[in-house]
Parts: structure tokens; sequence; C-alpha cells
């Protein structure tokens, strides 16, 4: 199965994938098929394939999406990143969560939306799943793919809106007018079960045509983060060490940090051996501005094409100095001074940002400005034009972004570990000691400060600043209000029917 093409698998319309979704609740789509009853699929290990696909596919949206890209969101949020955009209307969501004028009327609502549509995905499989004459291995594989999806979705709702609501099993329309939230206590245990549930019965490698899918190390990996944000640290240090290995060595798993930091960010370099869990997207999909962002047609990274430089082009000079042959982008997500400086002299630096105001001013590139530009311009996910594929290219990039990565999980399991001891030292060494920087002291600050500059633009900084306590002196400068804006408010068209209440501050 490979997860760059979902073109084949099912949507289901109005099957209650999300809070406000309760029309047509018997209907699937079957593309290509035509339209059958919920009732009459589900029956064969086929109709479980495209459950398992349609359950996989809304990770697609975590860079494949224009304002409500959840990674776009989380940089523009950041100290890292401004939201950047021709101005500062230009796509209004990024815009209010870079400023923290967000609110219940104007957060991109998909956000919240995308990851229950995924939660009721995983969930109508776990109930259809045992009733599906197929190979019991097979069976027992997929069950624990979903449970792990499922764990992977409410994840990332309880860390962005707290309180929400825990559901693991297909609503019905009656039941969505008593909706309530679950305690963040109540969903981190059920996420840590879900997962706990599903590592036995998960692969250790995938098949050619199964990349992307769970393995037993990316479950692994997640369940040792999920402890670390439940403040489990002993937890998450153990699940985090069986992942890791010995720091610098090929772990159990197979994982082994990249010699070089720089070939993480060859978009030809997938699924290599640092990547833990990684997200697919395509270049030859059949993504149109006709059925941009419909489901299963968006198959293309728009991070790469919202992120890249207005109207760049490179002069006789630049390209007889090697400038990249970058397209023309649209400019979001433009490097705050904060970040370019602390990564000024880090070896990081050329392979995350672009100075680009350093080569307009050598007379190798021109550009046009972003709103609040700085001349730093984000890099990893950059596509050059011969990454071009289909005519609507700037829809289609097959640009793979990292969700979990081993570099992560060693600078995870070193804080669980308390900062401290000759394991912790090792892990951050072998982070640094990639790159080419000497060893320093190891502690929480210098674990916090070595996770900004290596993980740079790949979502988790608005994260790490929320869960350490440092978001309020950090973002201060862009409006963050503490008590209030370590959560996201709930979009307000979720509160229909049902007996939800708003997150703190936001009503």
């Amino acid at each position: 199965m490979k997860l760059i093409s979902f073109k084949h698998s099912f949507i289901a319309l109005g099957a209650l994938l999300s809070l406000a979704s309760c029309d047509n609740a018997e209907k699937l789509e079957v593309k290509g098929d035509g339209v059958v009853l919920e009732k009459d699929f589900y029956k064969t290990e086929k109709d479980a394939y495209s459950g398992l696909i349609a359950a996989y596919d809304k990770l697609g949206k975590y860079a494949g999406a224009m304002e409500n890209a959840p990674l776009l969101l989380l940089n523009s949020a950041s100290d890292d990143f401004y939201a950047g955009g021709g101005n500062n209307a230009d796509q209004p969501g990024l815009q209010v969560m870079n400023n923290y004028t967000v609110s219940p009327t104007n957060i991109p609502p998909a956000v919240w939306a995308n990851y229950f549509q995924g939660v009721a995905r995983c969930n109508i499989m776990v109930v259809k799943l045992p009733g599906i004459d197929m190979d019991a291995a097979k069976k027992a594989r997929f069950m624990a793919e979903v449970k792990a999806l499922r764990a992977y979705y409410y994840f990332d709702l309880v860390r962005l809106f707290g309180n929400v609501p825990l559901r693991l099993t297909p609503y019905t329309r009656e039941e969505i007018a008593i909706t309530v939230q679950a305690t963040p206590a109540m969903v981190y245990a059920q996420i840590e079960k879900d997962l706990n549930d599903a590592i036995a019965d998960l692969p250790v490698t995938l098949a050619s045509d199964e990349l992307g899918r769970f393995t037993k190390g990316a479950a692994t990996a997640l369940l040792g983060k999920v402890y670390l944000y439940d403040n489990k640290k002993p937890e998450a240090a153990a699940e985090l060490a069986k992942v890791n290995g010995t720091p610098g060595s090929t772990s159990s798993f197979g994982y082994k940090l990249l010699d070089k930091f720089a070939d993480l960010w060859n978009h030809k370099n997938k699924f290599n051996t640092e990547s833990i869990f990684e997200i697919s997207y395509s270049s030859e999909g059949n993504t149109t501005w006709n059925n941009f962002e419909k489901d299963g047609d968006d198959e293309g990274n728009l991070v790469s094409q919202l992120s890249g430089m207005r109207n760049y082009k490179r002069t006789a000079a630049g390209i007889t100095a090697g400038m990249p042959d970058y397209i023309n982008g649209w400019g979001f997500m433009v490097v705050t001074d904060d970040l370019a400086n602390a990564l000024k002299t880090d070896p990081r630096f050329a392979s995350t940002i672009f100075d680009a105001a350093a080569e307009v001013a050598a007379k190798h590139i021109t550009y046009d400005p972003s709103y609040q530009e700085t001349g730093y311009h984000f890099i990893k996910y950059s596509p050059l034009n011969s990454d071009i594929g289909t005519s609507e290219g700037a829809l289609n990039f097959g640009v793979n972004t990292y969700i979990i990565r081993l570099a992560d999980t060693y600078l995870m399991e070193a804080e669980a570990l308390g900062g401290t001891g000759p394991r912790a030292q090792a892990l951050l060494d072998a982070v640094r000691g990639r790159v080419g920087l000497t060893p320093i002291p190891v502690s929480i600050p210098a674990i916090l400060a070595e996770r900004r500059l290596e993980l740079a633009g790949e979502g988790h900084r608005w994260y790490d600043l929320v869960r350490t306590g440092e978001a309020a002196s950090k973002l201060a400068f862009k409006g963050f209000m503490a008590g209030k804006n370590e959560l996201w408010p709930i979009p307000y068209s979720e509160f229909n029917n049902t007996k939800m209440v708003q997150n703190p501050l936001y009503n």
C-alpha cells in the first residue's frame, strides 16, 4: 500500500465523520463504484483495506491543506515564524494564529473537523473489522493500525484543544445532541491504551508498497512521546529507549541517524533510516483547483508551495553561483530574526534557512517581499522547479513530511531522563555530533535549545513552548495570553446541538 496515493480510497459522506456531520449517515461513496449503503460494505478484505486507507487519509492534511494545515498553523503561532503571505489578510486563519487574535469564529474549522473525521473513520473500522471474513493476522494488523491512528489523531486534538469529546464508536444522530467533553486525563489514558494495544500486532518493517503505514517502532515512539506530554517521564524514557537503542548506532528497529543533516532534506531520500513516522505526498496526484481540498483528491504537499518565496528568480550571476532553482511560491512561513540569529552559526542553518536578503545584496536573486518580511525563508520542504509534476504543480508537490524522526526521539528521551546522567549526555552528544558540534553539558535547557535548532519548522516548537511553560514569555511579542492561548478555541460551528463548552477566555 503506497500512501502517496489515496485515489482508490472510499470517502464516507455524512457518516458522522465530524461532530457536525449527520446527513446521509448510511451512505458511502466509493470512488469509481458509485454509492452503496454502509450496511452492505465492510464485508470483505478489500472493504477492510479501503476502510484502512480512509483512516490514514486524514494524515495528509498535516501539510496538504491551505490555512487549515496544522504544520502551517503551528509554525505561524510559534516564535520561529511569521505567517507571511502577501499581506495581513492573506490566508486569514494563519494570520490570526500569528498575532493571537484567534477566536471561535475565525479559527479554520477544518482543523478540528479533519482530526475528528480521522477519529470517526478509525471508530468505524474498530466496530466493523471483527465481523469481516479475512485472514486473522491481517485483521489483527489492521486493527492495530487504526488504534494507532486513533491515538495519533486524539493526541493532536488533546494538545491543541484540551477538553475534547472522547468517542470510541461511531455516533448516532441522537447522540450528537448529548455530546460532552472528556478531561485531558481521560483522553491521555485512552491514547496510551490504544497504543499499548496496537504495538504487539504491528510489523517491525514494511514492504516497499506499504511505506507510510504504522510500524511497531513508530507506535512505540508515539507512545513514548505521549507519556512525556502526560508527565510520565520514567515510562516515556523506557519506551523511547526501545526506539533509540545505543545513541549513534542502529537500533533494534533499524533506526539510525543519517550521517549528514542535509540528506534529511533531499526530497528523494524518503523513508530513510532516521524516519520513524513520515507522511507521504504525491507529485502525480489528480489535484486541480476544481477538486482542491476535497477528500481523497488532495495528495500534494501544500506547505511546499505556500512557504516558497514570492516571484523568486535567479540572475545570471546567481545561476553561475549555484543558487537553487526554487519554485515561485506564495511567501508564507517567514523566518523570524530570532530563529535566524539562533541558527546563524550553526551547521544546520544552510539546510533550514535561506538568507534571501544576502543573496539579493549579492545580486544572485530577486524576489518579492512577504508580509512581515525578514529576509530569511524556510527551505526544509522547499521544492525546485524540477520537482513540479502534474499540470497543477502548485498543488501536487511530492515532498514528504516527518512526524517523528530519530533525532527527535533522542532529545525526548534525554528530556524524559531529567536532562542528566551519562545516557542523556550521550543522546544529546549524538544529535550535536552528527552536525560537527562539540559536546556541551546536558541539561533540560540545553536539550530544549537543541530541539529548536534541530527540529526548526517541523511543527514541534509551539508544543514545546506550551508544555514547558515558556510560551507566555517567548510569545509575548505576538500577543500570547497566559491562561488562554495554551489551547486553541473550539470552532463556533461545532457547538450546534451539543453540550460542549468553550475553552477558557474564548467566550
